[in-house]
């Protein structure tokens, strides 16, 4: 039986690297996709590439998709079965200082793609796969956010990637075409990139802990988070592109938490005895209450920081996939407190 051709945007990332990992265990052929950078930023995939002389199941290419070219030629070349776009600036913070390259990547990149598929794929067989977020349901008051729901997003992060949400839909309808979105809430692991808000945390304490670092500086403490593992969204991915009908869905845990609540666990976890202050402009910050290896006591462990608020801010989302789990038979069991601790494992380990 011949095997399955994938194509992944974004291989080098987080999700890129566990999608990986799952459809080489569906003895899937594999293409990647990496962009040129200085420096290698392949070391989420290093233990599963192989060189490609020795005849592998996943082979590397250099490609970017703001290059519609470039991205032609991949797809023309690799012939995939189907295609998954999980290529994007992901930070939302930095798309307010990168609101022109969030655009060109996250809106227009799906748009190349989408286009290529469009000319290349004259029978509509390859199967396409957007990778959406929940930052396109911004302070929309329709929560628990399913499907139906109405968009608001906040950021040029959401708005650049509701952009790629509705022209997915949009090639669906007017050329038959079977592309597809899910609609990702926030979900983490140890490969998460370490200026995120979980995997920044848990680095942050352990510095604390060891001497490295005195404190620990956060933004917005009440932001609330519907946070799931990556390695299980993956497999809603990969359902996604096995129905029968191209179809949207929501995946998500059901369950939110505040970053303060992040915060307090991962303290927890940890051991460390402390307490929550305000200063005189409101600021909140946790002192130790007690000395606790390299930390004395009364030293301020975590403190908020202005800087890193966002200009807009979404304050609160929670996910329902209800017809994720009717259709797909998809639903989450790695819980957050289950989450958090794997995830300081491993950081522990690189420390």
């Amino acid at each position: 039986m011949k095997k399955k051709i994938a194509l992944i945007f974004g291989i080098t990332g987080q999700d890129g690297s566990y999608l990986t990992e799952f459809l080489l265990s569906k003895n899937y052929f594999v293409y990647g996709v990496k962009r040129q950078t200085s420096l290698i930023h392949t070391t989420r995939i290093d233990h599963i590439y192989e060189d490609r002389h020795s005849k592998p199941n996943l082979i590397l290419k250099y490609g970017d998709v703001t290059d519609f070219s470039n991205v032609f030629k991949i797809i023309s070349d690799t012939k995939p079965d189907e295609v998954y776009n999980l290529a994007a600036q992901s930070n939302v913070g930095v798309s307010f200082e990168l609101a022109e390259y969030t655009a060109q990547t996250d809106s227009i990149g799906t748009l190349r793609i989408l286009e290529a598929l469009r000319i290349l794929d004259t029978k509509r067989k390859i199967r396409f796969y957007q990778a959406s977020t929940s930052e396109i349901f911004g302070n929309s008051p329709d929560k628990p956010y399913n499907e139906k729901s109405r968009f608001a997003p906040v950021s040029p992060y959401g708005t650049a990637k509701l952009y790629s949400y509705w022209i997915t839909k949009n090639y669906r309808d007017a050329y038959s075409m079977f592309t597809t979105n899910g609609i990702l809430f926030n979900h983490e692991s140890p490969r998460r990139g370490e200026n995120f808000i979980s995997r920044k945390t848990i680095i942050g304490i352990i510095k604390i802990l060891k001497g490295k670092q005195k404190t620990l500086y956060l933004g917005n403490l009440y932001s609330k988070r519907d946070w799931g593992h990556a390695k299980e969204f993956v497999e809603a991915q990969w359902k996604i592109l096995q129905q029968k009908k191209p179809d949207d869905f929501v995946i998500a845990t059901g369950k939110n938490y505040s970053v303060k609540d992040l915060v307090n666990l991962v303290l927890k976890k940890f051991g460390i005895k402390y307490t929550w202050k305000k200063d005189k402009k409101g600021l909140e910050y946790a002192i130790s209450l007690t000395d606790y290896e390299q930390i004395r006591k009364s030293q301020v462990i975590i403190m908020q920081d202005k800087s890193y608020f966002r200009p807009n801010e979404v304050h609160d989302l929670v996910g329902d996939y209800s017809k994720a789990k009717k259709l797909l038979n998809w639903k989450p069991k790695i819980n957050f407190d289950q989450l958090i601790s794997e995830m300081i494992e491993s950081e522990i380990e690189n420390y």
